[in-house]
């Protein structure tokens, strides 16, 4: 038998402290930069539209350009809320996000920054991505540290 997931907890963070568990930060996505994103997307989308346009030799290139911003647009506007409803908690033992995902600070083996986003590579492969985070670099630097306070402590 399948297991039953209920839709409420696809997107939501569920954070229920482990013992010693100390949360240090709620992370979520910021509408700047959502929005800063998605307007590159549209440039990007722009661009490579007309490229192609021009190239298959198409009188369409301006309508064409003009198609893809006003597609990314309305994937933004439709998108929007969604994702700003997503958060992750940083403790000083992991990291808690959307949809039941854990990443233990012990395990990270990457964080970094990908535009406006921050992805964290596990030791064991896993990818994750926290999305338009403002000020993203101090992000991966609070979370380095609070990765390097845990492995002081553990002896790792």
């Amino acid at each position: 038998m399948a297991e039953q997931i209920r839709e409420t907890s696809l997107g939501d963070t569920v954070y229920e402290p482990e013992p010693g568990e100390k949360k240090l930060r709620d992370i979520r996505s910021d509408k700047g930069i959502y929005w800063r994103d998605h307007g590159v997307m549209a440039v990007l989308g722009m661009g490579v539209v007309g490229m192609v346009l021009a190239f298959i030799g198409s009188d369409h290139v301006a309508i064409g350009s003009l198609g893809a911003v006003l597609a990314l647009g309305v994937r933004g506007i439709w998108l929007y809320s969604e994702q700003m409803k997503f958060h992750w908690v940083l403790t000083n033992m992991r990291l808690v996000g959307p949809g039941g995902r854990k990443v233990y600070l012990l395990e990270l083996e990457k964080v970094r920054r990908l535009f406006g986003d921050i992805q964290l590579i596990t030791k064991g492969g896993d990818k994750h991505l926290i999305k338009h985070v403002a000020n993203a670099e101090a992000l991966v630097a609070e979370i380095e540290a609070a990765r390097d306070k845990r492995a002081l402590r553990k002896g790792a």
